[in-house]
């Protein structure tokens, strides 16, 4: 036993994460967190993070439509988050005539701000652990299917049962595999209109070519308001409504930020993975990752060529051309960082060791057996992310999918509910359109159409579907020539003309329509010889999983372990400091305006510079904004963020927003499977930035007044943390 202890205490010294390592529950910080966080600088509390009494700095941080976070700076409901994350709101509000993504919209007063249908923020108004009352009755010889059904149960009952006010929802959550559970309530409000924002020559200057690079030199924000009942609670839209009076705003801190600052990122973080085994690490950026970049890279050529070349395709696709090209690069730098990190040997050397650790215990063999199982399904993800990239990059098919579900669901409930079906789809589909070019779409799909089926073996894609690439010589353009050339899918007009009939005639067309009638032979024999063996094995790898994440907390008590990100709540904190990526580069913390001149290229799709802009430079008009005669831009700290950060606030010691995050370093994306403090880096928009454009550039000065500006630097004790007004 002493050897055990022994061998335990010094596997844990050697494991311990580092101090930036970890995406915490913000409840929990007193006891886990904060004497490390106020060893590394903080100034206040953890109960200033995080109270049920008062307003505390989680008040002011929301969920910016279920995709970004976004943080409340004004007494006004005055929201802050990303220029990428409204992208998808500036986009619909724009028109040639009106082109707020190439020329910024700044409303003047608040009936000029644009309501955003559809669009929603949501705070936390507490978390609770429920995990006893999650996993009554549950035990381990049930099988996965009859265990998550107790569970759903119980969930079920904690969710009827918890007090809370008629406006308040519930959320419960599994954490640490299904090992822990959590409560949220929350409230959403649904009225959140668009305030001001950059025109993408700022807001998203260096595009794709700087996306995931630093030094970066972008100003990713975009401004909104969220309103609110004239009693302040959760309301529809309404010109009636009033802006929203938060419990907490953020102060705005004009001192700036130096190297080795403490700094803190909340927000809520999309998705990690970072206790997988080898197997399953292996799997991703051996073969899941090169497939979805190889899918992308191809699509993304064909759009981006068109978008060079036609204004009015510029704006129908540069939503969609963001989101693809944002993970497609992504995926390439998580490659490049778990191979410069040795990324897959660690993970091997910690295996080697944790298999000693469970030598003699009932976890003995554990970790062989989840290995081999990910192993077994390492090639059927590989060709799911072939199917799913071909399908999600390949418009018609998408909406080929859509009508087959609609048709499918109205077959379950009869024929007669085929005009609610039908009514739903058109209207789901019609927006839709509006963004689609059918010449775009069937230059991708020729691309795709020829990747897809070299890469997937033809026993793997299925006789209908293999039979129809057959039909058409084995060659993408002969197979996309058909489909965009014949099929109902080409336009919106010619699809509700198609669907605009009765139940049994659209059920039989789907037949015979070359686009339904190819997504249909490929989707079929997905579903029985991908996707039905890939998810066979996925009930024994999350008991595994769930039990190799209970040993690890096991075995290894004295290490904190922080639950992976699933879109729930969570801080982060780290320094501010630059990185060294590989032999003979160096990169500093900050980036200023000097850089963007540097890169400057006149009429360039990326790199165009406002004339504005370029003038305010050139006579170094800074406002009160500019250090030391330049102007800060973005900066850098080893805070572990992942998606879903994108708009949360960077804090300073005393809970102040000095920057907005936005990205991470390419050679730190691996941070989601494999964190490592040497590289990993979340890239900020200098708040100074952002006031500086607000207020010289977009003359949106009344903006700026309404936030509440502080000097924590300058003062012995800043008052930050008090009850909004």
């Amino acid at each position: 036993m002493r050897k055990f202890l022994l061998l335990a205490g010094l596997f844990v010294a050697h494991l311990t994460a580092r101090a930036t390592e970890g995406m915490w529950l913000p409840h929990l910080l007193t006891s886990l967190n904060e004497k490390e966080m106020k060893g590394m600088g903080m100034k206040i509390s953890a109960r200033d993070i995080y109270d049920l009494n008062k307003g505390s700095l989680k008040d002011a941080i929301v969920s910016f439509g279920g995709f970004c976070t976004g943080e409340i700076i004004s007494s006004q409901g005055l929201l802050l988050t990303n220029h990428h994350c409204g992208y998808g709101s500036i986009q619909k509000h724009s028109s040639l005539e009106h082109n707020y993504l190439d020329n910024g919209f700044w409303a003047r007063n608040q009936k000029e701000e644009l309501p955003n249908a559809g669009l929603y923020v949501t705070f936390i108004v507490r978390i609770e652990e429920v995990t006893a009352k999650a996993l009554e009755g549950v035990s381990s010889q049930l099988d996965e299917r009859a265990r998550q059904s107790a569970v759903d149960k119980n969930l079920a009952r904690i969710k009827n049962d918890t007090k809370r006010e008629s406006y308040q929802d519930v959320l419960i959550k599994p954490f640490f595999e299904a090992n822990k559970y959590y409560l949220f309530v929350t409230e959403t409000y649904n009225d959140v209109r668009l305030v001001g924002t950059p025109p993408s020559s700022i807001g998203k200057f260096g595009a794709d070519t700087d996306n995931w690079v630093w030094p970066r030199h972008t100003g990713d924000f975009s401004l909104f308001r969220v309103y609110a009942g004239k009693d302040n609670r959760p309301a529809d839209y309404s010109p009636d409504n009033v802006p929203l009076k938060p419990k907490h705003f953020l102060p705005v801190s004009l001192d700036g930020i130096a190297e080795n600052d403490f700094t803190m990122v909340f927000g809520f973080p999309g998705r990690t993975n970072e206790y997988l085994p080898y197997e399953a690490m292996k799997s991703i950026v051996q073969g899941q990752d090169p497939a979805k970049v190889q899918m992308r890279d191809a699509a993304l050529k064909v759009i981006d060529g068109f978008m060079r070349q036609d204004e009015q395709i510029k704006i129908q696709y540069s939503a969609k051309q963001a989101s693809t090209a944002n993970a497609w690069k992504k995926w390439i730098g998580e490659m490049q960082g778990v191979r410069q990190t040795g990324g897959l040997q660690r993970k091997l050397d910690f295996e080697k060791k944790f298999g000693q650790l469970a030598q003699g215990t009932a976890y003995n063999g554990l970790l062989d057996s989840l290995n081999a199982l990910y192993r077994e399904q390492a090639p059927y993800a590989v060709y799911r992310d072939y199917y799913n990239e071909l399908v999600r990059n390949v418009e018609m098919m998408n909406y080929a999918n859509e009508l087959l579900d609609a048709v499918q669901e109205a077959k379950k409930k009869g024929p007669d509910a085929w005009a609610g079906e039908r009514e739903k789809f058109l209207a789901k589909m019609k927006p839709l359109y509006k963004n689609y070019n059918n010449d775009v779409d069937k230059e991708v799909a020729t691309a795709l159409f020829d990747i897809y089926f070299k890469e997937v073996p033809s026993n793997k894609i299925g006789g209908e579907g293999y039979q129809i690439w057959m039909e058409t010589n084995k060659d993408g353009r002969t197979t996309a020539n058909k489909l965009y050339s014949q099929s109902a899918f080409r336009s919106y007009e010619q699809l509700e003309a198609f669907v605009n009939r009765p139940f049994n005639e659209v059920a039989a067309a789907l037949w015979t329509d070359p686009a339904s009638r190819f997504t249909i032979g490929i989707r079929n024999g997905f579903a029985e010889l991908v996707s039905k063996p890939y998810d066979a094995l996925q009930p024994q790898i999350n008991r595994l999983q769930r039990q190799y994440m209970q040993a690890q907390m096991e075995l290894l008590k004295d290490k904190r372990f922080y639950p992976d990100a699933n879109s729930t709540l969570r801080i982060t904190y780290g320094k501010v400091n630059g990185y060294k990526p590989r032999d003979a580069v160096q990169y500093d913390f900050i980036t200023t305006l000097d850089g963007v001149m540097e890169k400057y290229k006149p009429g360039d799709y990326e790199f165009d510079v406002p004339e504005k802009l370029r003038d305010l430079y050139a006579k170094k008009d800074f406002g009160p904004y500019g250090a030391n005669g330049k102007m800060p831009v973005c900066f850098i700290a080893s805070n572990h963020t992942t998606g879903g950060n994108s708009g949360s606030p960077a804090l300073d010691a005393y809970g102040n927003l000095v920057g907005l995050n936005f990205d991470r370093t390419w050679e730190g994306t691996m941070s989601d499977i494999n964190y490592d403090a040497s590289i990993c880096r979340n890239i900020m928009v200098d708040i100074r930035y952002v006031l500086f454009i607000m207020d010289k550039f977009a003359g949106a000065k009344h903006l700026v007044d309404e936030l509440k500006l502080v000097h924590p630097k300058k003062q012995a004790k800043p008052a930050v943390l008090k009850k909004a007004a």
